[in-house]
Formats: C-alpha cells, structure tokens, sequence
C-alpha cells in the first residue's frame, strides 16, 4: 500500500489529502487504482478526493478520462454515482472531445432504473452545456425525456423517484437557461410542474418561472 493511501486510511479530513494530491499530480494514480481494484471502503474514500480534485483542478485529473468512465458500468452504485459527477467536471477540459464520444453512454442513465443516476447526471448537466455549448441542445433533450422515464425503488416502479429527478433538471436548467437556444420545450415542462405532486418540486417550478420572468 502506497504512502497516499495509508494516509487516506489514517487521515478523516479528506480535504487534506486532497491537498496533498493537487501539490503532487503523481499521488492521482494511485487513489484511482484504488478504486479501481481495492475491494474494502477505502475505496469510497479515495473516489471523494478524486472527484473533489476534478471540480477544483480538472485538468489534473483529465488525463485520467479513461479509465475514470469504466466505472461507470461499475456494480457498485456508490463508485458509478461518484463518478458520474467526476465525468461532468472534466468536461470543462475536454481539449479531446473525450465526452463527445461518451454522450449517448453518459445520458442512457435518464432513462432509468436507476433514480440517482439519473438525477446525477441531469443534476450536473449544467456543467457540460456551459463546457461545451454545442451540446446544449442534445442536452436538454435527453433532459426533457425524464418525463417518459421509469425509475424503480426497492423493485416496484416508482414515480415519487422521477418527481425527484425532475427537481434536479428544474435546479440544472437554471444554471445554462441563458445557453438554451429553444426555450419553450423547457418552459413549457417547467410550467407543468407547478402542479407537481411532490411540494418542493412544485415550489421549484415556481420559482423558476419568477427568476426567468417567465409569465
């Protein structure tokens, strides 16, 4: 066991690894293997400070865009949820077109089963479309399509689960709806959750459409 990763098994303040890790790029690697290959919580750990370092310097971890999206195929929900929001942090970077190729991949998770995700990535799509606004458009599709999606919880098919989801695309629109070039689906969808049975959604719907000016 390398140095970095008994000191992620010692050291509870991950924000001090994480430190650690942005001073010497190298010690990356192996918080990934760890992920990767260890089969005990560390782990979960070891995914928390690579996420973190994705968001605050994405371009340290961009190098690692390959092996990083296998996970998202991983049996275990804890490292594929993770990585999910890791993956919408490198877009910021993605000199290569990396997520380009992984789009059709990436938004599979709308359709369902599962509602967190789904709601992972509607949540941080936002990031992606102000990335690379090209995309804006193919986003906010795949976005809208929740409304046809089937979430399950505990078996059974729950729509409590895509009202969740909806939440979060209500959250994610906010943040690029300057980017969106065809707002009126949007509008229209954000409209029609104002009667949404879960309040919180409801109450986001509405806010919504006061902040946008949106009659």
């Amino acid at each position: 066991m390398t140095d970095i990763i008994q000191c992620v098994r010692r050291t509870k303040d991950l924000d001090t690894i994480t430190a650690l890790v942005l001073a010497e790029p190298r010690l990356l690697d192996d918080l990934i293997e760890t992920m990767l290959h260890d089969t005990s919580s560390l782990k979960y750990r070891c995914e928390k400070v690579v996420r973190a370092i994705s968001e605050s310097n994405p371009e340290q971890a961009y190098p690692h865009f390959d092996r990083l999206i296998g996970l998202l195929d991983a049996d275990n929900n804890f490292l594929k949820w993770g990585t999910i929001g890791t993956i919408a942090n490198l877009a910021a970077v993605d000199s290569r077109g990396k997520f380009d190729a992984l789009f059709d991949r990436y938004y599979a998770f709308v359709a369902g089963p599962d509602m967190v995700a789904a709601a992972g990535v509607i949540g941080n799509s936002w990031k992606i479309a102000l990335a690379k606004p090209r995309l804006a458009s193919r986003i906010v599709e795949r976005m809208l399509a929740i409304q046809k999606a089937r979430y399950l919880h505990k078996g059974k098919l729950s729509p409590e689960c895509r009202d969740v989801v909806i939440g979060a695309a209500i959250d994610s629109f906010a943040e690029f709806y300057g980017s969106i070039e065809h707002r009126q689906p949007v509008i229209a969808f954000v409209k029609k959750q104002r009667k949404n049975s879960r309040p919180q959604v409801a109450a986001k719907a509405r806010k919504f459409l006061k902040r946008f000016a949106v009659a």
